[in-house]
Formats: structure tokens, C-alpha cells, sequence
């Protein structure tokens, strides 16, 4: 800014300041000269200008400071101010300029609205229209010759004006529709879509200047025809819209509809081509048919858009149908052609026209006339919904529309696959009837729907009152008449023949109806027929008459079949067949002619053929949907079955092909025809069961036994599915309420002796040994019964025999000697003479003597036997060949297994034979492959290997092979294989118990004693192992805690069980006893002990092994071992020592007590100096005492590492508070290095001992510092983390400990959080309660986790 700019703004301001306003104009107008942009100088102008008086100047000052500011709003409003001041001023040409550069403005720079508005003011309705009315008319011969041209234009024909807003206003209001749409569309709760679009649109309608606009276009001299027709067909458009989203309460819809109507009707009534008005008036007219729309205005409306959709549907229409009814009743021929199918015409054209009302209708129709029922009931549903959303719209009934739409529908549905739709057509007929009772269509339905349901008389009427109203009508008026003649023959046979007989005589004359004459024909035959004797040879000549009419009318077939095989003489089989397949051929309806070719077929056995002929049955029923979406299960359950017997037959079909789903499908849809139907019911049980669902099977099969109990076979049935679903006990009671009526049913005593083998393997599995020996020898003893009763199904008989006795084998000691004895020399007896080549020179029968006492070797033996001579009773039987021979090799393996080393080589390669011959024959048998692995186990493992990987390509999912597979590898040492392996068998199948075990056998193996205890527990069959790691733990010499009778109990728990299945396992046995001992069941704990010594001495006896010679000294435990034995012999030797020792010290022979020995073995010297010492420490005098320390002493002296020695002095310092020993005891081990000492002490026993000593002294803070000392060296380890937590909560620190548990909960398994849990419950502020429920139910029996959850109580309620 230059300084003389500067000293004029300086001097207008203190002119200002002054009052002195025309010196402040002068100066800001000397600066604006020399600078023309200068803001304040306008500012200033402007104000000495408002004082002044002189407004007008002072606004355009402002103004053209906004224009050079780019500021259009407020130029715009600055403008608006100026032409209110020129008006006032009645200043029109000034007024004109400055409207003109208004409007300018809010085109170039302002939104849509703006510019309505802006334009609004050129409107007489406006403030400035009385002072820019006085401007002269424009001289459009010189447009130039004046600044507001535009203006004159404007005022003198505002024509242009209103249609640029009507442009602006459409367009404006759309897009405010759209956008209020989007936004409001997205609430919560909101309106539906299409609610919510009539909610907008009244928002907008009701306010809209549209109407307003458009009168004023239509009211302009200056408007044109062309302007003025499409100005109607918008405000029509406005209207329309306006009236449909009113709602239908609301007073001005009426007078909209009023206004709407008027405008339709007289756009029609002078044919001006508007195709919207003519729709409105179309779709508005209230019509049962398209030609009571007036064929004069349909042709008029044909010739005013002839390339219209709707226009080329009437054209096709129109000539479909040929003739239509003129406005005066008379019917005019129509010449309107067309190039191509009017049927095609038609339907090409519905498909652009789904929303009208008229296009469905006559679509409707012509479906119907075309016989298209399932296509004119979707269409005539469509039509009827657009009826609905009409009368919602409008407020206005169109009640002949909808009558016609039900009469299409009702109609359809009665011919619809007769009478599955029946139901749906009365529905509809009632309505119509009610209507309009004489409505033709609506009374030969209901006939119809009568005369399917043999209600003849009803259905006589209904006919012969349609008759009535079309006395002279060729086609539905004669339709009728023979209608109700054929229900009068059903009830007056002579009657309904004669009346038939004038029917025909009306079609004689009539050309182009054979099929009505072949019917009529047909019927009057069967009036013969049902008059029997000798008018069944009239019968005879109408049947053949009626095919003369028409060769293809398959009623009159079925009957000439039905003459031939029952009424002929002689009966002709060969032509009735040919009669009744031309019959089925022509009608797949035909179901009488289908049922009987079905019979045929299925007695020939012919399966194929029953098939094809029942599914044609069906499909000419209409299927499960009955003709409309089967896809929809709720509409294929709908509808009953009309052949009952052709779904049966289905049935039957799919159970022999071993599809079971679709043949349950079949019985159930024929059961809802017959609910009572027991052969229906007992083929779905059967079906049922035979697919695995068992419990349905159940059901279906009880049904059948209550609608017919004395079949025996639904009873067998019921029984084996009892067997096969495990509820053996009622199946045994089901199959003996059979033999007490047919004691000889063999296939029922074969299937009783396949349930007591069942029985007895489920009750072995349970631990009932006993009671699976009886139901073995049950099982044993009805096989022979079924032997001796018949000789058929001996390959059965024998497998079922071969398989108990091939269990029972695996009962060490038997309960009933006698019963099994008597069992095993039958079957022995009965095959000791029939032994094949395959076993010569293999085995022969352990001789048994009446003094020896059986075992199970001869129970095996005499299985091996029987599966020998299954294979040769059964040898015609090659599907059965593989399984027996698979029988065989397993049960010979078994016995192999049970012989001396090296003496059964031949057996072992036959069984090796025999399961190649089952492979060979049978290659895709995972079992096949699993057994010849199991048998190369331990010899071959690369031949193992290949058999199970050969099982796993058959069956990748076989949980089996994945398992015996994981043993192989894990046997030979390949852990990362057999932990590959145990995984995916554990995949597949959680419950696996060998898989278990396998992962347990891997945890041993990596030395995780802990993993493989917690891994066993979910293995019922690894009992023993289980105890053996629980006893293991105990007996752990380094642990400093003694042995809780929980982790006691689950051990004898479980070899209490283990004993019942196995009582002669000496192994088993003093495991036992050593628990009991623990238990302190010492008596119990004895007993068992002996027992085991006694079968180990019988064990060492036979064959004189030395590992049973160690298991033997092992259970005696005493000191006969020579000096020079090995490293075992001499522990074995120090502990029988120790025990000595011990017994002579509760003896009170104390001399003989400290007596021990344990040479020159450090770790042994060790653990006996241990031993001595808490012996004497036992005595309890001080100077036993001072000796047990002293020896302590010396013993860690000597040997540093000692833990067991570290560990019992200071709990010795601990017992008598003697700090000193306690440091002294601790000092060494203390101050080793942190991987040194826990090397030595893997359990952390010297950290407990430190904690307990503190807390014993009541030092809580020095037991805590050390234990998170510990923590801190070792944040890892879980226990520790617990003990801290514990000490912390002793102190009364609920926060510290729930942040040290923090870390525990997503890092722990279960048997951990057992622990955790209940101290988590003490810690946490909140939740505690339910962490404390959560710890009883994992570990209910600990008497703890119940305190914890009490105590927690008792705060919360406080």
C-alpha cells in the first residue's frame, strides 16, 4: 500500500471518528481511484455513504467489494437488498439490471434451490412483479437495444421461466427423495423400504410448487399442444404419485383420486396418446375378464402405441383368442395379425410387464387354456398380489379382478395332479360361489372337486345347475351335461347311461371332438360293465369304440386289459399286458393299469422294471410336490400320496439296492396315505434300522407290532435292532417271546446267539469277567441248538460259535469250570474229526483230563477249530470266504502266541497264508491289511509297516491303522513317527484308548513321567501301566512330601478293576499289594502279595526263567543272593536287608536293626545311612537322635550331592528348631551355582523346606522372601508361582497374589488349574466365586476347593 493510500484512509477514518462524512467519502473515494481494490476504502466509503442518506450507492459499494472478494453469498444477499430498494423506489429498470445480475450469480455460483428461488421472483406472485410489470414489451427485433431484455422477456411471457423450474424443481426434488432415502434407511427400527419411500414422498408431494407450475404452463395462451400434452402427462405422473403414497385415512387422497380419474378419463375419452394415462385407466378398470375392458378401447389403445409391450400383448391376445365382445354386447371378429406364435407373443411380453395387473390376467388365462396349470397358478398368485398392493394403494376394491384371479386359480388347482390340490381349490371356489352364484367355473370345480372325492349326488347338482345357466353351449355347457351324467351312473346306473347315450348324441354332430366321443364312449362302457354279465360284451364293443374316436385314449385300454384278465374266456395274460402298457405308456395316470404291470413285474422278480413303472406312477401323481417346487421340504410333506402303492413299491425297490434314505422316504410318503398301513410300517422300521437310525427304528417298528401283534417277524426285527442299537437285554427277551412260539426258528436262534456274544463282550469290557463267561457259554450252547435243529446257515452258526469261544479264551481263570468244560468238549467233539488239510501237522487238541482244569489254550483251540471248519462248511460261499479265512489267521496267531519259542513256526506261516489268500481276495479290507501288520510286528517291521500303510490308502481315516502304525514305529524307536502317528489316530477319534496309551508310551520314553501319568488316565485298558506311574511317584526317594490318599485312591480304584479282568497277573497282583500297604491296608496288602508269590513259583516251576526268578526273590524280599550278583541283585539284596532291618526294629531288637550292609556302593551307602538314620531317629531317645544327625553329617561329608541326606537333616533341624543344623544341613547345596543345584534338586524340596522351616518359626516374610526369590530365579515354574501366591495371601496381599496367578491361568493345563483355582478364588476381587464353583466341579472330592467356596460366601455376604 502506498503511502498516499495510507494518508487518505487515515484522514477518511478521522473523518469518520469526526462525524465529518463527506470529507470520509472524498478521501476513500481518492483511494479507490488510485486503488479500485483497496477493501478498507470501500469499507469506509460505504459507511460515509449509509450516513449520508445515500443507501442505494452504499449497497453498491458493498456489493462490488463482494464481487471482488469472491464472496457470492453475501453478494447475492447485498443484491436482493438493492432490488428491494429499487423497487420501493418504483425504479424498474435499475430493479430489471440488478434482478438480472442476481439471478446470474445464483447460476454461475449458487446451488439448485438457489436458483429456484432466483427465478421465483420473475413470478407475478412476487414483490418485484408489480414494479417490473410496468417495463415496456422487448422488441425481440432488436434485442440489444436495451440491458434488460432478458427481464421484459420474462415478465411479458414467463412461459420459458416455468418450464426451466419445473426442470430445476424435478430434478431438486428427486435427488432430495434419494438422498433422504439413503440417510434414513440405515436407522435402527427404522420403516421398512418401501414405507419409507412413501414417507418421504409425502414430505416432499404435499409441499411441492410442481402442481402450481404446471397449472400455470397449462393456463399460458403461449403454451403449444405439444408443451401442453406433455405438461398433463407430468402433473398426471405428480398425481398418480401423490395418491398412492397417501394413506388411505387421510381426506385428501379421495380428492386426489377424484382429480386423477377426472384427467384419465378425459385424456381417454379423446384418445390423446398418453400411454401412462391409458395404464392408469386400464389397470383401474374393475373387470372378471380382458374383453370387459371394452375391445373398442383396446383397439384404440392397440392403434395409438402399436409398439407398445402392452400394446403387442393385446395384439397377441387377441389373436389367440379370435373373437372378443364389443362395448354393446356384440361379438366383432378382430383382423389383427401377427408374424409369430401368439402364445410366444404373449409370454415374451409378460416378461416386461410383471407389475400389471392386466398382463398377468390374460397371461393367466392363456396358461390356462393351454392346460399349463402350474404356470397359470404362479401367474394368477402374482395377479393377486398385485390386486392386494392395488387396493392398499388406492383405498379402491377391484372385486371382479380378483374373482377372476380366483377363478384361474381354483380351476388350475383342480385339474392340478386331482385331488392333491382339491383343498387349496375349495378354498378358492367357496369365495367365488359366494360371490357369484351362478359363476360357471366356480360350479364345475367344486363338481369336480366332488366328483374326486365320490360324492356323487353333491356333485350331480353342482353340474347339471352349471348345465342350466349354458343350455345351449357346445363346449362348457355340453361338458357339464356329461359330467353330470357320469355322477348319475355312479349312483343309477341305468339312469346315468341313458342320459350318457344323449351326450353322444350331441357329439356325433360335432366335429373336431373325437377325444370327447372316446370318453363319452368309455363311460358308457363302464356303465356295462358295472351292470355285469352279459352287458359286459356291450362294455367290450364301447371300449373298442372309444379307441376308434381315439386311438390314444388310455382309459379304454386299462379297461380292454381288466376284459382280458378277468372277464375273457379264456383269459388272455398277453393281451391284457399289452393293453395295460399302451395304457401306461399313454398316461403315466393310469394307475390301475401301472399297479398290475408293477405285480407282474414283481413277480418275475424283475426290480428294474417295478422301479420304472412306480416312478412314472409317481411322476403322473405330481411327485412329492405334487407339481410344484419339490426343492421345498414344507410343500413336499403337504400332499397325500393318490398310489400308495407305488411309493411302496419304491420302497421295496431301495431297500433291495441297499439305499436306505430314499427307501425311508418312499414308506413315509406312503404311510400318509395309510397311517394303519403295518406291512408300510414294518418295511420303514426295517429300512430304519438297516441305515443306523435305530431309535426311529424302534418307533416304526413298535407301530407295526401294535397294529398287528401277533407277526412274528416285526418281532425279530424289533429285537434286532434292540441288538444292534446295544440294548442286549430286551433284545434277548424280544427273540425269546419268538421261540416260545417257534422253538426251531433258526434264523431267531442265531441271532439270539449273536446277542449273547454281544452281551458277553459288552459285560467283559465292563469288568463283569463272571458274568461274560456265562453269556459266552449261552452264547456257545444256542448255536449247537440251532445245529442240531437245522442244517442250514452251518457257516453262520459256526463264526458266531468260533467267536465266543475265540473270547472266552482270553479269561485266564474261569468262574464255571464245569459249564465251560462241558461247552469246549461239545464243540471239540463235534469237529475233533473234521479238521481240513489247511491245519494238518499244525496243532493238535491239548489233551484234557477230567482232573486238569480247563484254560483258556483249550477254549482257543477248540476256536481255531471251528474257524476250520466254518471255512469248510461253508466253502461254496465265496463272499463269505475272506472273512473266515481272516477268522482263521487272527485265532491261529493268538495261539501261536501262546506257545513255547520257536516251536509253532509252521502255524505262524500258515496264519500268514491264510490272511494272504483273504487279502487276495478281498484287497480293500482295512481288518485284512491291520492283522497281517499285527502279525509281523516285532520280526518284520518293514512288512508291518507296509500292511498298515497299505490299511491307512485304503482307509485314510481308520483309526485303527493309525494307531498300530504309531506302536510299530514307537516299538523300533522312530518316536517323531509314532507321535505323528498317536496324533492323528487321537484326531480322529478322541476316545481311542490305544492311542492314549501310544501317547503315553512316547511321554515315558522322553522321560515325562508326569505327561504319561495324566495321559494314562484317559485309558481304561492301561490300568496297570496307571498304577505303576502313581506308584512310581510315591516311592520317589528325593521327594521330602508324603503320599496323599487322593493321589492313592484313583490307583486302587483302578486295579481293583484291572483284577477283575485279569486275577492271575502276578505283575498286577503286588502291584496291588504295595498299594494297599501305602493305603494302610496292610492285611489286604498281604494277601494279594501271597497270591502273586504263589502264581510267580508256579510260573518258575514250568519253565524255570530267570526274569521270573528275580520277580519271585522281588516278592519275597529276602537276603538269599550270592555276593558276586549284579548291580540289581545288590539293590535288591540292600533292600531285602533294610527290610529285615525294619522288621527286627518293630520288633524291638534294636541291635539286629542297625545291622545293614551295603559294600562298597556309594549311592546304595547312601540311601541305607538315610534309611538307619530315620530308624533311630525313630527311637526317639537324645542320644539316638545325636546319632541319626551324626551320621547325616558324615554321610553329606562324604557325599555332598546326597539330596536324600540334605533333605531328612534339615527336617530333622526343622523338627527340633535348630537353625544351626538347618544351615549347616542346607549351606552346601546353597551355595552351589542356580543350573547345579536344580540339577540336584528337580522338585525345589530345598525351597520348601527353607519356607517350611520360616513358617514354623512364624517368620511369614522370610518364608516369602525366599519363595520369590525362587520365583525370580526360576519365573517359569508354575508351583512356585502357586506357593508365592499362597504366602502372599497368608499376609493378606489379595493383589499381589491375584497378579502372580495372573500369569499362571493361560499357561496351565487341567490337573494344574485343579490346584490354581481354588487360591485364585481367595485372590481375585471379583469372580471369586465362580473360580471356587469351578474347582469343585473339576475336583469334587477334595475337601479344599468346598472350604474355599464357603469362605468366599461368607465375604461376599458381608
Amino acid at each position: 500500500m502506498s503511502s498516499f493510500a495510507k494518508s487518505k484512509l487515515k484522514a477518511a477514518r478521522d473523518a469518520i471518528g469526526k462525524k465529518k462524512y463527506e470529507q470520509a467519502r472524498e478521501a476513500a473515494a481518492q483511494v479507490l481511484d488510485y486503488e479500485p481494490d483497496n477493501y478498507t476504502a470501500h469499507v469506509f466509503l460505504g459507511l460515509a455513504l449509509l450516513e449520508l442518506g445515500q443507501h442505494e450507492k452504499s449497497e453498491q459499494g458493498i456489493a462490488k467489494l463482494y464481487e471482488q472478494t469472491d464472496r457470492w453469498n453475501d453478494l447475492a444477499d447485498t443484491l436482493e437488498h438493492i432490488m428491494q430498494i429499487f423497487a420501493k423506489n418504483d425504479d424498474a429498470t435499475k430493479c430489471a439490471e440488478t434482478l438480472q445480475k442476481f439471478v446470474d450469480i445464483r447460476r454461475q455460483h449458487g446451488t439448485r434451490r438457489e436458483v429456484i428461488q432466483a427465478l421465483f421472483l420473475y413470478l407475478p406472485d412476487f414483490y418485484l412483479y408489480q414494479v417490473l410489470s410496468s417495463l415496456p414489451p422487448p422488441d425481440a427485433t432488436n434485442p440489444t437495444s436495451t440491458s434488460i431484455f432478458p427481464t421484459q422477456s420474462a415478465i411479458h411471457n414467463p412461459l420459458a421461466v416455468y418450464e426451466e423450474l419445473i426442470l430445476l424443481t424435478e430434478r431438486e426434488e428427486e435427488m432430495f427423495i434419494k438422498f433422504e432415502f439413503d440417510k434414513r434407511r440405515t436407522r435402527l427400527g427404522g420403516p421398512k423400504p418401501e414405507q419409507l419411500r412413501k414417507d418421504i414422498g409425502i414430505e416432499v408431494w404435499h409441499s411441492s410448487k410442481l402442481p402450481a407450475l404446471y397449472n400455470d404452463i397449462l393456463n399460458h395462451p403461449s403454451t403449444s399442444d405439444e408443451l401442453r400434452r406433455a405438461t398433463e402427462s407430468k402433473l398426471i405422473r405428480y398425481k398418480q404419485q401423490l395418491f398412492l403414497v397417501l394413506p388411505s385415512t387421510d381426506p385428501e387422497k379421495r380428492q386426489v383420486g377424484t382429480q386423477l380419474d377426472e384427467m384419465v378419463h378425459g385424456i381417454v375419452t379423446i384418445g390423446i396418446p398418453d400411454e401412462f394415462a391409458w395404464c392408469i385407466w386400464l389397470e383401474g378398470r374393475d373387470s372378471d375378464t380382458v374383453e370387459g375392458l371394452g375391445v373398442a378401447y383396446l383397439k384404440q389403445f392397440i392403434d395409438l402405441f402399436p409398439t407398445s409391450t402392452l400394446a403387442l400383448m393385446l395384439k397377441g391376445y387377441f389373436a389367440y383368442s379370435r373373437t372378443a365382445n364389443g362395448d354393446e354386447g356384440s361379438t366383432e371378429q378382430l383382423t389383427l395379425t401377427t408374424d409369430s406364435d401368439p402364445y410366444d407373443i404373449i409370454l415374451d411380453a409378460f416378461s416386461a410387464l410383471p407389475n400389471s395387473l392386466l398382463a398377468n390376467m390374460i397371461t393367466a388365462r392363456v396358461h390356462l387354456q393351454e392346460l399349463e396349470y402350474i404356470d397359470a397358478t404362479k401367474v394368477a398368485e402374482s395377479g393377486l398380489e398385485l390386486v392386494r398392493r392395488y387396493e392398499s394403494n388406492t383405498a379402491r376394491e377391484l372385486r371382479e379382478v380378483r374373482k377372476a384371479f380366483h377363478v384361474i386359480l381354483a380351476t388350475s388347482f383342480v385339474h392340478l395332479f386331482p385331488p392333491k390340490h382339491h383343498p387349496r381349490a375349495l378354498y378358492f371356489l367357496n369365495d367365488v360361489l359366494k360371490q357369484d352364484p351362478t359363476n360357471v367355473d366356480g360350479l364345475m370345480g367344486k363338481g369336480y372337486v366332488f366328483q374326486h372325492a365320490e360324492k356323487w349326488e353333491e356333485a350331480e347338482l353342482l353340474f347339471a345347475q352349471a348345465a342350466r345357466q349354458l343350455p345351449n353351449d357346445m363346449d362348457k355347457g355340453l361338458e357339464a351335461k356329461e359330467e353330470s351324467a357320469w355322477c348319475l351312473s355312479r349312483m343309477q346306473v341305468d339312469a346315468g347311461a341313458d342320459a350318457l347315450g344323449e351326450v353322444f348324441e350331441t357329439l356325433k354332430d360335432i366335429e373336431d371332438r373325437d377325444i370327447d366321443k372316446a370318453r363319452c364312449l368309455w363311460r358308457i362302457g363302464r356303465c356295462y360293465w358295472d351292470l355285469g354279465g352279459e352287458s359286459r360284451e356291450e362294455a367290450f364293443k364301447s371300449f373298442i369304440a372309444s379307441l376308434k374316436h381315439n386311438r390314444e385314449y388310455a382309459p379304454a385300454y386299462t379297461s380292454l386289459g381288466v376284459y382280458y384278465s378277468e372277464h375273457a374266456s379264456p383269459p388272455d395274460p398277453t393281451r391284457a399286458s399289452k393293453c395295460f402298457q399302451k395304457a401306461f405308456e399313454l398316461d403315466a395316470r393310469e394307475a390301475e393299469a401301472a399297479r398290475r404291470l408293477a405285480e407282474g413285474f414283481a413277480d418275475e422278480r424283475e426290480w428294474d422294471l417295478v422301479e420304472v413303472v412306480a416312478r412314472r406312477t409317481i411322476d403322473g401323481e405330481g411327485g412329492m410336490g405334487a407339481g410344484m417346487d419339490e426343492g421345498d421340504g414344507a410343500t413336499s410333506g403337504k400332499y397325500l400320496p393318490t398310489n400308495a402303492w407305488a411309493w411302496k413299491a419304491l420302497g421295496v425297490v431301495e431297500l433291495t439296492r441297499r439305499n436306505y434314505p430314499e427307501s425311508i422316504r418312499a414308506f413315509q410318503v406312503a404311510l400318509r396315505a395309510d397311517i394303519d398301513d403295518q406291512l408300510s410300517w414294518l418295511r420303514l422300521g426295517e429300512a430304519y434300522s438297516k441305515a443306523g437310525r435305530h431309535v426311529a427304528a424302534l418307533r416304526a417298528l413298535g407301530r407295526a407290532h401294535e397294529l398287528q401283534p401277533d407277526d412274528w417277524m416285526c418281532t425279530y426285527f424289533i429285537g434286532e435292532v434292540q441288538r444292534q442299537a446295544g440294548r442286549l437285554a430286551e433284545a434277548l427277551a424280544s427273540f425269546q417271546s419268538i421261540l416260545d412260539v417257534r422253538p426251531t426258528e433258526t434264523g431267531v436262534l442265531l441271532s439270539v446267539a449273536q446277542t449273547h456274544l454281544d452281551l458277553a463282550r459288552h459285560e467283559r469290557f465292563t469288568g463283569f469277567v463272571a458274568r461274560a463267561e456265562q453269556s459266552f457259554i449261552s452264547c456257545v450252547d444256542v448255536v449247537l441248538v440251532a445245529l442240531r435243529e437245522s442244517p442250514g446257515y452251518r457257516g453262520v452258526a459256526w463264526k458266531i460259535a468260533a467267536d465266543a469261544l475265540f473270547e472266552l479264551s482270553v479269561i485266564t481263570v474261569f468262574a464255571d469250570e464245569i459249564n465251560v468244560r462241558t461247552a469246549v468238549t461239545v464243540v471239540c467233539e463235534l469237529i475233533q474229526n473234521q479238521s481240513s488239510a489247511r491245519l494238518a501237522g499244525l496243532f493238535k487238541f491239548t489233551a484234557l483230563s477230567p482232573d486238569d482244569s480247563i484254560t483258556g489254550l483249550n477254549a482257543l483251540e477248540a476256536a481255531v477249530a471251528a474257524y476250520d471248519y466254518r471255512i469248510t462248511v461253508g466253502s461254496s460261499d465265496e463272499a463269505a470266504l475272506p472273512s473266515s479265512l481272516y477268522d482263521l489267521a487272527v485265532a491261529l496267531h493268538e495261539w501261536v502266541l501262546k506257545q513255547p519259542p520257536d516251536t509253532a513256526h509252521q502255524a505262524s506261516e500258515a496264519a500268514n497264508s491264510f490272511l494272504i489268500q483273504a487279502l487276495q481276495k478281498e484287497p480293500g479290507n482295512v481288518k485284512f491289511w491291520v492283522a497281517l501288520g499285527d502279525l509281523h510286528f516285532a520280526h518284520k517291521p518293514k512288512l508291518s509297516q507296509h500292511a498298515y500303510i497299505k490299511a491307512i490308502e485304503v482307509d485314510n481315516k481308520d483309526v485303527v491303522a493309525w494307531t498300530k502304525i504309531g506302536l510299530l514305529y514307537s516299538y523300533h524307536n522312530d518316536i517323531d513317527l509314532a507321535t505323528q502317528a498317536f496324533t492323528k489316530a487321537q484326531t480322529l477319534d478322541p476316545d481311542h484308548t490305544l492311542a492314549w496309551i501310544g501317547q503315553a508310551l512316547i511321554a515315558i520314553a522322553n522321560g515325562l513321567e508326569t505327561d504319561a501319568r495324566t495321559l494314562l488316565e484317559h485309558a481304561p485298558m492301561a490300568d496297570l501301566q496307571f498304577a505303576l506311574r502313581v506308584l512310581a511317584a510315591v516311592n520317589d526317594s528325593n521327594t521330602v512330601r508324603a503320599p496323599t490318599t487322593d493321589s492313592l485312591l484313583p490307583a486302587f480304584f483302578v486295579l481293583g478293576r484291572y483284577f477283575l479282568r485279569c486275577p492271575a497277573d502276578a505283575c498286577g497282583l503286588h502291584v496291588f499289594g504295595l498299594i494297599c500297604e501305602h493305603l494302610g491296608k496292610l492285611e489286604q496288602g498281604v494277601e494279594y502279595i501271597d497270591r502273586a508269590i504263589i502264581l510267580i513259583e508256579a510260573a518258575y516251576e514250568e519253565k524255570e526263567d530267570p526274569i521270573v526268578e528275580r520277580q519271585f526273590i522281588i516278592a519275597h524280599t529276602n537276603s538269599l543272593l550270592p555276593e558276586d550278583a549284579e548291580r540289581e541283585t545288590q539293590v535288591l539284596r540292600v533292600q531285602a536287608q533294610y527290610g529285615s532291618g525294619l522288621a527286627s526294629f518293630k520288633m524291638g531288637d534294636l541291635q539286629a536293626a542297625m545291622t545293614e550292609s551295603a559294600d562298597d556302593d556309594r549311592v546304595l551307602r547312601g540311601q541305607v545311612t538315610v534309611l538307619l538314620a530315620q530308624t533311630m531317629w525313630a527311637i526317639r531317645t537324645p542320644e539316638f537322635r545325636e546319632s541319626a544327625k551324626g551320621l547325616l553329617l558324615d554321610c553329606i561329608t562324604s557325599d555332598p550331592e546326597n539330596l536324600m541326606a540334605i533333605n531328612t537333616l534339615a527336617g530333622m533341624g526343622i523338627l527340633t528348631e535348630d537353625d544351626g543344623l538347618v544351615d549347616a544341613a542346607l549351606s552346601e547345596i546353597l551355595s552351589l551355582p542356580v543350573e547345579q543345584r536344580h540339577e540336584l534338586d528337580p522338585r525345589r524340596d530345598v525351597t520348601y523346606l527353607l519356607v517350611q522351616h520360616y513358617l514354623g518359626l512364624g517368620d511369614s516374610a522370610r518364608a516369602t522372601k525366599i519363595a520369590q526369590k525362587a520365583l525370580h530365579v526360576e519365573p517359569s515354574n508354575l508351583q512356585m508361582r502357586r506357593e508365592v501366591a499362597s504366602l502372599l495371601l497368608r499376609q493378606g496381599d489379595r493383589d499381589a497374589a491375584s497378579a502372580i496367578l495372573a500369569s499362571v491361568a493361560p499357561n496351565q493345563n487341567v490337573a494344574e488349574e485343579k490346584t490354581t483355582l481354588a487360591l485364585s478364588a481367595l485372590a481375585q476381587p471379583i469372580q471369586s466365586q465362580r473360580s471356587a464353583q469351578k474347582a469343585i466341579m473339576l475336583e469334587p472330592s477334595q475337601l479344599r476347593n468346598w472350604q474355599t467356596l464357603a469362605y468366599v460366601r461368607a465375604q461376599e455376604a458381608l
